[in-house]
């Protein structure tokens, strides 16, 4: 039997039978049937590009070389990546053409390979980054999360993933039941951060030799560790306080965490009246000032005017 062969073996066997993540479906994806993700065995992806809207230690001056999967465990009601969080959107591939894609990115000189949305498919992105590394990949690999994994998949990503990107949405089981249908989001997005330390430990931020940022200072790009992102949503400081609470007493300055005021209501909101708005500058400061009071310094913040559709991009298969 050829490695490939091999491979192939191994990724279907998770699929016979998927509990990849919290859902928990149990759908032989084998068998073109779908779980919660909305994704069959095969995987599926809308863009791959260089992409410059991540924290500046990520996209740096060149951009994080993303990919984004389709599909989505967690399917958010304000989801800001809809189309292909519902499956509406993607080009199907295969392992060999995602680690060529991950080789491509590097070529195009991106500062990492950032893996967006990946839980559906972490048997396959296992295997195409150890093809891909074998073929010349060094770059740093980023998973980029909404939070809601499961433990046991990610222990099969320890030793291939250098940083981690989860998000820690909710801290109130109410709020995640009427947003996410997950009651159980925090419970499972706690204990993946306590994963994701465990594997790639404190932060390593390193300054490039001879290149500056845009702000013509010296250009400091992340190596490994976690940052943890929370979006503030319309109406919710309470939450977001806890939250803040919570990662600090339990990493204290051993991760980053990025504060995030960039919620943009789109279409799919507009019945949901509390979502459909702006975060105020008023309920942004209230949460950076509760962070800078509790002690947090490795943060990042974001400044001025940033709900805006731009900052989502065009899911039209470049790339792929």
């Amino acid at each position: 039997m050829s490695t490939a062969s091999a491979n192939f073996n191994n990724i279907t066997n998770y699929m016979r039978e998927c509990r990849l993540c919290p859902r928990n479906c149990g759908v032989n994806r084998s068998m073109d049937k779908t779980g919660f993700c909305s994704q069959t065995d095969k995987i599926r992806a809308a863009r791959a590009a260089l992409h410059y809207w991540e924290e500046p230690v990520l996209s740096g001056s060149q951009g994080s070389g993303a990919v984004f999967f389709s599909g989505c465990n967690l399917k958010c009601v304000f989801c800001q990546n809809y189309h292909i969080a519902i499956g509406e959107c993607g080009k199907e591939i295969t392992v060999d053409r995602l680690s060529d894609i991950f080789l491509e990115l590097q070529d195009k000189g991106a500062h990492n390979i950032n893996l967006v949305t990946g839980a559906p498919y972490i048997p396959h992105i296992k295997e195409a980054l150890i093809i891909a590394k074998n073929n010349g990949l060094t770059l740093p690999i980023l998973y980029n999360s909404s939070g809601y994994e499961s433990v046991d998949a990610l222990k099969m990503l320890d030793g291939l993933i250098d940083i981690y990107l989860p998000d820690m949405k909710y801290f109130s089981s109410e709020l995640s039941a009427l947003y996410s249908h997950a009651p159980n989001y925090f419970e499972y997005a706690s204990a993946a951060i306590a994963e994701m330390v465990r594997q790639v430990g404190s932060p390593v931020i390193e300054a490039v030799d001879d290149a500056v940022d845009y702000n013509n200072e010296p250009l400091m790009l992340m190596k490994k560790g976690v940052i943890v992102r929370h979006l503030l949503l319309p109406g919710q400081t309470k939450d977001s306080k806890k939250i803040l609470r919570y990662l600090f007493e339990t990493y204290g300055n051993h991760i980053y965490i990025s504060i995030m005021n960039q919620y943009t209501p789109l279409p799919q909101v507009e019945k949901i009246p509390e979502l459909n708005r702006q975060v105020t500058a008023d309920e942004y400061d209230r949460v950076v000032n509760f962070a800078i009071k509790l002690g947090i310094e490795n943060a990042f913040i974001q400044n001025g005017e940033t709900a805006k559709e731009s900052f989502i991009p065009a899911f039209n298969y470049e790339g792929i």
